[in-house]
């Protein structure tokens, strides 16, 4: 890639840092030639081989957001784990930046599976993964091709296929729909291309977030651009690359979910304006399938789409610590 590569080493999370664990960056290569940098947590006073877990998401973050504090957490009980940046984004490579990929993202995770597995204090047949928000549904397109993986966990899921080709609440399904929203990415990459700019999309709207916003415009933008925003974070500021989403359009990133022989914890809000993504992709997932005795849909309470990032009172921590050591062995 000749790129050349600079993390920060000082903690710079949106979250407390445990004295439970161990801390340390760590990086890795996919198969695109991307170097992916992540946060490796373990264990304090471990011993022997541990399970672990790889973490990404929300779609659009870093790890020094949700993805770290879940890691973090995963490490307090008992896990190694990561959380990294995909590539083009964070502090991972690839130019041009803040672009997106259904292939690229699916080897991202794979990549994370490789580095974990020929780790000397890891059980290589012990490893997870946990998808938060877009990441979720890529998790579930990863368990569906890395037959390493036992067990999945997906948060707060969307379906970075359906959002883009169908719009919110599949508004948008219809061709001509389709069609407009794809005539105007065309136009936008001309302009690029002309101009080099690579245009962002902008990320969560200022706060305050006017009064008629839609709730769920307010819910990230309380978090990205409030108590948990963060330099690198493309939600936290100008966003994707403009066009950076547009292949997820003619790329369905599900396929073949009911062929997933692994274990699999769906978890979602039960107000959050997602949840319809959690609730069609597991029933997808084990219709016609062989393999449904091992998967579970767990809807929270009252919970909204940014409670499954950063509310320790609602994530379901213990839940997902029983699913992992019932399915990690």
């Amino acid at each position: 890639m000749g790129e050349e590569l600079k993390f920060v080493q000082d903690w710079d999370k949106t979250f407390a840092k445990s004295e439970k664990v161990k801390h340390k960056k760590v990086t890795f290569s996919n198969r695109y030639g991307m170097t992916l940098v992540a946060d490796l947590y373990e264990p304090k006073n471990a011993e022997g081989k541990l399970p672990a877990i790889a973490v990404c998401g929300p779609f659009g973050a870093v790890k020094e957001q949700c993805s770290g504090l879940y890691a973090q957490t995963m490490a307090e009980r008992g896990f190694l784990s990561i959380a990294f940046d995909p590539s083009y984004t964070g502090e991972s490579t690839g130019n041009h930046r803040y672009m997106a990929s259904p292939d690229i993202n699916t080897e991202d995770f794979q990549a994370a599976v490789d580095f974990l597995s020929v780790q000397e204090n890891v059980d290589s047949e012990k490893i997870g993964i946990i998808g938060i928000c877009g990441w979720g549904g890529m998790a579930l397109n990863v368990a569906a091709l890395d037959t390493r993986i036992k067990a999945t966990v997906t948060s707060t899921m969307y379906d970075m296929s359906r959002v883009n080709a169908n719009g919110y609440f599949d508004e948008g399904d219809n061709e001509e729909a389709r069609y407009q929203a794809k005539k105007a990415l065309n136009e936008q990459r001309i302009i690029d291309y002309k101009t080099g700019s690579y245009e962002r999309g902008g990320g969560c709207v200022e706060l305050p977030v006017p009064e008629d916003a839609p709730f769920f415009v307010k819910d990230y933008s309380e978090y990205y651009k409030g108590r948990c925003y963060h330099k690198r974070s493309l939600n936290s500021n100008e966003g994707w690359n403009k066009i950076g989403c547009m292949s997820f359009i003619n790329q369905p990133i599900l396929q073949y979910s009911n062929e997933i022989r692994s274990s699999v914890l769906m978890i979602h809000g039960e107000k959050a304006h997602s949840c319809y993504f959690s609730k069609d992709a597991y029933n997808n997932m084990i219709k016609n399938s062989k393999y449904a005795d091992n998967k579970e849909l767990m809807i929270i309470p009252n919970a909204v789409h940014t409670d499954l990032y950063d509310n320790l009172e609602v994530i379901p921590f213990d839940k997902i610590e029983e699913f992992f050591k019932t399915n990690l062995k």
